[in-house]
């Protein structure tokens, strides 16, 4: 597969000062010796011809761009750049250039001084400032040229700058654009328009802060309309500011200042979304100060309005007043979201101070009053709001719904408005729905709960939640299933309604949560779950004619499974609601598809983590269902599962016994072994002869009832030879005494120690047995012992 670190894109700045595409290749770097040095080399990725082949010259300036660009010129007036399709490969090239010239890696210009070619054409480098043409009708041509044959250089940017601002040239300009929208000379027109472009790119703030004034920007915003490439026809963007566009003072603002600096913002942002054109690659990072004025501008409006206590008060007041007229409201919710997303720009700190103010100005009642009107509109911008306020501080908004609940109604709660507003969404596509929905999944996700030594927040909200709003969020879903008559299995036999395809799509958005509930809360959701029976009506859904809707209440279960929680595995065998799930299988047919994988899964799940009482409730109750389906061996393998729990029954001493093995005497721990312990392990394998096993076979007999004593001797065989060796291996450790190995000699049947290595007793341990003489009492409480050694 072709590397696509190293594809590239070569680019070459022509006579326009537009860049050309000259092909797409890979870039290699080596030395070339019709060169004499380290060169960049590009062969087309279609036939392989040389793209390009470039020396690096050790005086050449070259300048990465957006992490993905890397521009050079070679001569003057011809320019290169290669747009690298990853980051890493251009971060390759540019350390290969930064080790041909000396440089640092992490630099972004690699020469700080320009060429001879540089200076020639700029006569004296060294002087402060760069002389301009005078600012005249017939020499706008010049200056056009001028300005875009700097932008390429940052050195001749800065310069240029530099004597656009010392000069006073903004105004001078746009005095010539009033003459020549005067005379018509469209030309004039056309020459100035490059140049306030350039003086845009020229990314400067004391240049922005002239040219939007508020007795200049009209004009630049004039100059930006004569666009060469639209000929005869230039846009009308003042027309639209000052015909169209009209600023609604939904509260007087009495502060002049405060006014000014609205009416700027709204035109610079005009401006930057409408006026100026797209951005080409090499010209993006050149507007990051048009960005950056746009960004304080609003961060200084916002905390203008924070510190004006008159204009938030009159705001509050004129929400939640009744008398308020709808065109009104609905004006001044529009303005209190535009409010708040203006405060996305802010600080952390700064944020904070902005929602406390309007959460001490009564935002949330205030928010509660509105959620409860008719006006889709107002609603919607409501929830845009609340969504600032959630995304902020969930701990502010349920602090307060908790409060709210000790006065009010549930019907008329700030959540259960939400909840209402979810269910009844009017679009058809639920997006309304879906964003209240992953609101009310931050409200009750404890990841973000707070907890201190007086209270827990999670505990409380979560109890709150379960009492006052649940039985409002799962209305829908006990709404679409009907209770019939009991049957012999079920307290209810359950049937599904014909659902349109907007109700399934808010049912699985109301499953969707009910999981998340499952997933992160604990004894709140099972108690819900289990004495609502809300699983058994959640698998009525399985037989939904909308396979999505299907596979949300599949997904509900196998989340509950996932549990491995015996509270609901009682409840889910005692209601047998496996069946649903069963016959959904067995509907689907043969057909491969989410569904029979989905639930092909979840039998997986139990079998693979041996989840006994659901194998057995299966296997006791579905097998004749399932039996015949041989394309997984899921199935049979919960069979083999629920025969060897049954086998283990028959034989509880085997059954206790492997238990202790796999407990405790083979179960991987987080301790470390010390060195002595190392060391023994090491010199186990070296000093066993070859084709010698460390626990050797023998003939089993285990399984034959009655054993009598040759049988215990020849079980407990290698159990001897392990405590010899140890015992010889043991240098200053801890030592077997001959009445402990002689009782495990003469121990107890157990086969089950054939095949599995032992693990060494930690040093000092003392193996106690009190009855020597009592073949099976001792073994068995040697075993213990040694079992409770090795832990």
């Amino acid at each position: 597969m072709t590397d696509t670190r190293r594809r590239v894109k070569v680019y070459t700045l022509n006579e326009d000062r537009q860049w050309d595409d000259r092909g797409t290749g890979h870039v290699s770097s080596g030395y070339v010796e019709r060169l004499k040095g380290m060169s960049l080399l590009v062969r087309a990725e279609s036939d392989g011809s040389l793209l390009l082949e470039s020396k690096i010259n050790p005086n050449t300036a070259y300048q990465k761009q957006q992490d993905t660009l890397i521009v050079w010129s070679e001569a003057e007036n011809y320019d290169l750049a290669l747009s690298f399709q990853e980051k890493a490969g251009c971060d390759e090239i540019w350390e290969k250039i930064c080790q041909v010239q000396g440089k640092d890696p992490s630099v972004d210009i690699t020469q700080e001084l320009v060429d001879e070619s540089e200076e020639e054409r700029f006569d004296d480098m060294s002087s402060p400032g760069l002389e301009l043409p005078p600012c005249e009708l017939g020499r706008l041509e010049e200056l056009a040229e001028l300005v875009a044959s700097s932008l390429p250089s940052p050195l001749r940017r800065e310069k240029l700058a530099l004597a656009v601002e010392n000069e006073g040239y903004i105004r001078k300009l746009l005095e010539l654009f009033r003459q020549c929208e005067d005379l018509e000379n469209a030309d004039g027109l056309h020459h100035l328009y490059e140049i306030v472009k350039g003086i845009f790119l020229l990314n400067r703030t004391a240049l922005f802060e002239v040219m939007f004034s508020e007795e200049c920007i009209m004009d630049v915003i004039g100059c930006l309309e004569h666009d060469p490439a639209l000929g005869a026809s230039p846009r009308r963007h003042r027309d639209f500011l000052t015909k169209t566009a009209r600023f609604k003072e939904v509260i007087p603002i009495g502060d002049p200042e405060l006014r000014a600096k609205i009416h700027q913002t709204y035109r610079v942002q005009y401006i930057q979304d409408m006026v100026l054109p797209t951005p080409s690659v090499f010209e993006e990072n050149m507007l990051s100060t048009l960005h950056s004025f746009i960004f304080f501008n609003k961060v200084e409006i916002v905390g203008m309005l924070q510190d004006d206590e008159k204009f938030l008060t009159d705001l509050f007041a004129q929400l939640t007043d009744e008398a308020t007229d709808d065109d009104k409201r609905h004006e001044l919710v529009n303005f209190l979201k535009e409010f708040c997303s203006f405060s996305q720009t802010l600080q952390p700190q700064n944020r904070d101070a902005f929602f406390k103010t309007l959460s001490n100005m009564g935002i949330l009642p205030a928010l509660e009053v509105i959620l409860g009107m008719d006006d889709v509109q107002v609603r919607s911008a409501a929830t845009d709001i609340f969504s600032y306020l959630v995304e902020y501080s969930p701990s502010m908004v349920r602090e307060f719904v908790m409060q709210e609940c000790q006065q009010n109604d549930d019907d008329i709660l700030l959540i259960n408005l939400i909840i209402e507003h979810m269910i009844c969404d009017t679009d058809p596509e639920l997006g309304g729905a879906v964003q209240l929905m992953g609101l009310l999944r931050t409200l009750v996700d404890p990841e973000n709960m707070l907890a201190t030594a007086n209270k827990t927040e999670k505990t409380e909200f979560l109890s709150f939640f379960y009492k006052h709003c649940m039985h409002v969020l799962s209305a829908p879903l006990l709404a679409n299933t009907t209770e019939d008559k009991p049957s012999h299995r079920h307290q209810f036999s359950l049937r599904v309604h014909a659902h349109t395809h907007t109700t399934s799509q808010l049912l699985a958005l109301i499953l969707e949560l009910l999981t998340f509930c499952v997933e992160h809360h604990t004894y709140h959701i099972k108690n819900y779950v289990i004495n609502k029976d809300i699983l058994r009506r959640v698998l009525v859904l399985t037989a939904s004619r909308h396979a999505f809707l299907a596979l949300c209440a599949l997904r509900f279960m196998r989340r509950i499974i996932g549990l491995k929680d015996e509270f609901y595995n009682r409840y889910i065998m005692r209601n047998f609601l496996f069946e649903p799930v069963v016959k959904a299988f067995l509907n689907n047919g043969t057909r491969y598809n989410l569904m029979n994988s989905a639930i092909i899964e979840m039998f997986e799940y139990v079998r693979v983590e041996d989840v006994k009482s659901l194998t057995a409730h299966i296997v006791e109750n579905y097998w004749k269902s399932l039996e015949g389906v041989d394309y997984v061996q899921t199935f049979k393998g919960l069979k083999l599962r629920y025969e060897q729990q049954k086998e283990r029954q028959d034989n509880p001493k085997l059954d206790s016994m492997r238990s202790i093995l796999r407990n405790h005497r083979f179960r991987r721990d987080a301790r470390t072994l010390d060195d002595d312990e190392e060391m023994w392990f090491n010199a186990d394998e070296d000093e066993l002869e070859d084709g010698e096993a460390v626990v050797p076979p023998s003939d089993s007999k285990a399984g034959k009832p009655g054993g009598g004593a040759g049988e215990d001797e020849d079980l407990m065989d290698p159990i001897s030879k392990f405590m010899e060796r140890k015992k010889r291996r043991s240098r200053g450790g801890f030592a077997f005494k001959n009445s402990q190995t002689d009782s495990l000699q003469k121990g107890w049947n157990f086969g089950i120690f054939r095949s599995w290595p032992l693990r060494p007793i930690r040093r000092n341990s003392q193996l106690r047995c009190s009855e020597t003489n009592k073949k099976t009492t001792s073994v068995k409480k040697t075993l213990s012992d040694y079992c409770r050694a090795v832990i």
